[in-house]
């Protein structure tokens, strides 16, 4: 029998689902501080990408340039930072973190450094919107939670 894969209960705690690529979930970190964006590959007890079959090494980096691209076009970014940390959280899954040199840490990373400030429900709905938009044509739903 086959293992099904499972988000993290913490991602899915952090975290407003925003649809699905071929190969990872999208997800949009609750912390209106900084646009804040993680892929999660569909894959269960996957821990570091080095564990994902070569195809989907490669899939996943492809998503993660398409994002990357287009989050930092979107935000009009400084500097994208990405990383699959995984320290608090095992489950293989990447930030995709949109940075301003005039953003309250800069140039400093962000985690521990400030307290996080969820979204208001229309900032979720307008950002959804947006970020839907802008990576329409490769964003699919994420239908296990309902997600049109």
């Amino acid at each position: 029998m086959t293992k099904s894969f499972r988000l993290h209960p913490q991602l899915e705690q952090d975290c407003i689902p925003l649809g699905r690529f071929e190969l990872c979930r999208l997800l949009m970190m609750n912390d209106s501080l900084y646009p804040w964006f993680i892929l999660v590959p569909e894959k269960p007890d996957v821990t570091e990408i080095y564990q994902l079959s070569k195809e989907d090494q490669i899939l996943l980096i492809e998503e993660s340039s398409f994002l990357a691209k287009n989050l930092s076009e979107l935000f009009l970014a400084d500097k994208m930072n990405i990383g699959a940390i995984g320290n608090m959280v095992p489950q293989l899954h990447v930030h995709h973190i949109v940075r301003y040199k005039t953003d309250k840490v800069w140039p400093a990373a962000i985690w521990g450094k400030t307290e996080k400030i969820p979204y208001t429900e229309k900032q979720i709905s307008d950002k959804k919107i947006l970020v839907k938009n802008q990576l329409k044509g490769r964003l699919h739903p994420w239908t296990a939670t309902g997600e049109t």
